[in-house]
């Protein structure tokens, strides 16, 4: 798989999101409890901005008047109709056996590690002939 470089670090607020393009494809990144995500930004069920969401968490209850809040902002609510997408898996726990967001990598590396060689500037050979100067391609 090739790498692409599509944001610095600070472009990303933490808990925010950021829309990029790489090769024609629309996809959302995420910064969330201090990581990364990546997900397309089309939401498989109608095609809404996954990028516009909202960052939420799990809730749950054990019982009536109490609920409990697991995994804060691990999840991405779709900014149409509010379907939830694990920003780990692309799981939508909404019609979690049939639909998925998908999800990509996405690594930090320092930009001294990117700038690493061996670059090698392509040269052509230079000859000198009766005062001319030609360049062969």
């Amino acid at each position: 798989m090739t790498r692409h470089v599509v944001a610095r670090v600070g472009d990303i607020p933490e808990n925010g999101s950021k829309l990029v393009e790489v090769r024609g494809r629309q996809i959302a990144l995420f910064h969330a409890n201090g990581e990364y995500y990546a997900l397309t930004d089309r939401c498989p069920h109608e095609g809404g901005s996954l990028c516009e969401g909202r960052l939420v968490g799990r809730l749950s209850s054990r019982e009536p008047g109490t609920y409990d809040l697991s995994r804060p902002r691990e999840f991405v609510q779709c900014s149409w109709h509010g379907w939830e997408f694990d920003l780990r898996t692309g799981q939508s726990y909404t019609d979690p056996d049939s639909i998925r967001a998908r999800t990509y990598q996405v690594t930090v590396a320092p930009g001294e590690e990117l700038a690493k060689g061996p670059f090698v500037a392509e040269t052509f050979p230079v000859t000198v002939e009766d005062q001319y100067i030609l360049v062969e391609l």
